[in-house]
């Protein structure tokens, strides 16, 4: 079961939250997609095929859906929660930096670093009279450079990063250190290592710690305090560690976080400016 709330409604954008309830690994029955859209996930995962391109949509990985796709969905791993950003004004759907990516069926990946997430948990603390600049803010930030088309790499090697990478999302005991994870998949350390580098764009470490952000910033968000806990918890050696991993994801500290996510609706405003 798939639920839709809107959460902010301009002339040139709609922002939904997007709650799937549903727990089949097959896909769902082909559906025409809207307008432009930018989906960005915060919690759970799902596959999304358009035009016979599949993408795994995950708090580190969203897209970008051009107008007039044909789409399908799967949920291998339960539910999720989403937000989908519709783009519905001439004004935003011509920006230069989009380029052709939002007047075609071609969907295109976004790689969500912790910053851009922290953006997206900001943009929905956004009233509607700042809402269009808010949405213009986390597109700059997410495509500008950014989006790419999803490569087509030889046969087994994309497969193995993605069978990696939802280990690690889906928190399997084996993802906590690169052999046993190489072990559970049938190949060496060396082989995952430089495949998961290739696909992902980054080590199994970095990406492993890229997830743990992301949990964090759900439990911060959520009204955490008890920062040695979280840290434990999250799989981080300790609380240093943590401290350490955010301030290189984020720029900040655990406080610094807390303070923003707990700001007023302009808090988002922080973030289009690298802090010195």
């Amino acid at each position: 079961m798939r639920a839709s709330r809107a959460l902010v409604t301009t002339p040139d954008v709609a922002v939904h939250e997007v709650v799937c309830r549903d727990d089949h690994t097959g896909w769902s029955e082909p559906e025409p997609a809207g307008g432009v859209q930018m989906v960005l996930v915060r919690r759970g995962r799902f596959r999304m095929d358009a035009e016979g391109r599949t993408l795994a949509a995950d708090p580190t990985t969203g897209y970008l859906q051009g107008p007039g796709a044909i789409q399908r969905f799967a949920h291998p791993a339960g539910g999720d929660v989403c937000t989908s950003i519709s783009l519905k004004g001439h004004a935003l759907t011509t920006e230069p930096w989009l380029d052709d990516a939002v007047r075609s069926p071609t969907s295109h990946e976004i790689r969500v670093d912790a910053r851009l997430e922290l953006a997206h948990r900001l943009l929905l603390r956004a009233d509607a009279g700042g809402m269009d600049e808010a949405v213009l803010a986390l597109l700059d930030l997410a495509l500008r450079g950014r989006w790419r088309r999803t490569p087509s790499p030889g046969p087994g090697r994309a497969e193995l990063a993605r069978l990696a990478r939802e280990a690690i999302v889906s928190g399997e005991p084996c993802s906590d250190r690169l052999v046993p994870l190489a072990r559970s998949l049938g190949t060496s350390p060396s082989h995952l290592s430089r495949t998961f580098r290739h696909h992902i764009g980054m080590s199994v470490t970095r990406y492993r710690n890229r997830v743990r952000i992301s949990r964090a910033l759900q439990r911060i968000e959520a009204g955490e305090t008890d920062l040695a806990r979280l840290a434990y918890e999250l799989g981080f050696s300790d609380q240093a560690h943590f401290t350490r991993v955010l301030r290189a994801e984020l720029g900040r500290t655990p406080d610094q976080v807390r303070a923003l996510l707990a700001g007023n609706g302009k808090a988002w405003q922080a973030l289009r400016r690298p802090r010195r």
